[in-house]
């Protein structure tokens, strides 16, 4: 047979694998999965025209991020669950009709409790995205005999960083167009474009049961999420009243907890692997370096855009387009991240970064010039991107082999509870308004979290043969 022909016909057993990995079956994987860490960042430039247009202060504006973070600390690793028990497509499809709902809902609120609702129901159908392209990746895998492409896991996470780190920015540029309500119309037709390409471009789910080699039941563990739920919903309402401490709540929140433990170490097939978790100290150290990360980074996204408009005076678009040089240092660093092979290295420069910009914004004042206050920004923006990436190899590389997916669904829990946490600081410092005082407050507390963060990083040992 002539060279020329036998070329041709190895070719195609070279490339089909690949072809299952297109860009329309990738698209609308991407589109979706980047709706909720948009939306994490996204509201922080609209808090101050939404805290105004329903005479409320930052106490209460601060629960439309907690809901959100609640809502996806909890519903991650059960949506992660629903999309191998129904099928990864329903599961995606039906989240993005979940977050079309919550779009409308937010658009045409007319009270405060409206836009609660509204932040719920984003945090849930947007938490469906991630886990379900996960799956969704998987069973293409399966399908073509090859495992996901570097570059395609690549583009997904690239797309949740990038995203979070344009949150500010966009929001910004929504609210000075098109006021508050934009925030959350804009989801609409996201959700839309990317359930039309769901629908053309993602294969149906492969035959779920005994007949395809899976099992027909997925324990769900309804009672240790209800638990879990529900401990951490007690928590949020006394975080986020620190001034006035409810310390009758710190009771069920123990008793809830205690019943938690006691659960999830009994049953078979647990919502959280405290087992695994007590042998696995490098993981778990993971998790604590990456909650209390974000918890300084939110600090950030929330507080600093609070101060900007309260106490600077600028709008939301001129506050948007000053956190522009954060979003940029962590769009670059995610991207420089993700190539650099080491751990270590990035994780102590981000560290170093976050302490250092703590302490810039101690310093902060009505009168600091314009070019200071756009490097606090970039001092986070950094951290941003290298942490992010960082963290997530430290996961695959600690988490065992056979629970990658269930670690990667803690590791977003831990930056959820990170997120919480920063907003109930944000409450306690600034009370009904952003000052100098709350900001100088909040910086403090950062600080030595961050110094806390270099200790815990510097000291890991697993760390250190990851440089």
């Amino acid at each position: 047979m002539p060279p020329g022909a036998t070329r041709a016909t190895d070719r195609p057993r070279r490339t089909a694998p690949a072809a299952g990995f297109t860009a329309r079956l990738t698209a609308p994987l991407l589109l979706g999965s980047l709706l909720n860490p948009l939306n994490t960042t996204m509201i922080s430039t609209a808090l101050v025209a939404i805290g105004h247009h329903f005479s409320i202060g930052a106490a209460d504006t601060a629960w439309l991020i907690s809901v959100l973070y609640l809502a996806s600390a909890v519903a991650q690793p059960v949506l992660g669950r629903l999309a191998d028990v129904l099928g990864p497509r329903r599961v995606f499809l039906a989240g993005l009709v979940v977050v079309v709902a919550s779009g409308l809902v937010g658009a045409f609120a007319q009270g405060f409790g409206q836009l609660i609702v509204s932040r719920l129901l984003l945090g849930i159908g947007t938490s469906a995205a991630y886990p379900a392209a996960m799956a969704v990746l998987r069973d293409e895998s399966a399908r073509i005999g090859r495992p996901t492409p570097r570059p395609v896991l690549a583009r997904l996470s690239f797309a949740a960083l990038g995203s979070a780190a344009v949150g500010p920015t966009l929001g910004g540029l929504l609210v000075m167009t098109a006021g508050w309500r934009g925030i959350f119309a804009v989801n609409v037709p996201v959700a839309l474009i990317a359930f039309g390409a769901a629908l053309l471009w993602i294969p149906a789910d492969p035959p779920r049961g005994p007949a395809a080699g899976r099992a027909p039941r997925l324990g769900l563990d309804p009672l240790g999420i209800g638990l879990f739920a529900t401990a951490l919903t007690v928590l949020v309402f006394f975080l986020l009243d620190l001034a006035h401490p409810l310390w009758w709540l710190l009771a069920p929140f123990a008793a809830l907890s205690g019943v938690l433990v006691r659960w999830q170490l009994r049953t078979p097939a647990p919502f959280i692997d405290l087992r695994m978790l007590a042998a696995n100290a490098a993981l778990s150290r993971t998790y604590l370096r990456h909650g209390i990360s974000y918890l300084l980074i939110y600090c950030v996204m929330y507080g600093y855009t609070q101060w900007l408009e309260e106490a600077r005076g600028y709008s939301s678009g001129h506050t948007g387009l000053l956190m522009l040089p954060m979003s940029l240092a962590a769009l670059v660093c995610s991207l420089l991240g993700a190539r650099t092979k080491g751990i270590r290295g990035p994780l102590v420069l981000a560290c170093v970064l976050l302490t250092a910009g703590a302490g810039l914004l101690f310093l902060l004042s009505g009168d600091t010039p314009v070019a200071v206050l756009l490097l606090a920004g970039a001092c986070f923006g950094v951290p941003q991107g290298l942490i992010g990436t960082s963290n997530q190899a430290a996961v695959q590389a600690y988490a065992p082999p056979e629970s990658v997916g269930a670690a990667a669904g803690l590791q977003r829990t831990a930056q959820y509870l990170g997120a919480i946490t920063a907003s109930s600081l944000i409450a306690l410092a600034y009370g009904q308004s952003a000052d100098d005082r709350g900001l100088h407050l909040m910086a403090a507390v950062a600080a030595v979290l961050g110094v806390l963060l270099i200790v815990l990083t510097v000291t890991d040992r697993a760390l250190r043969g990851r440089i």
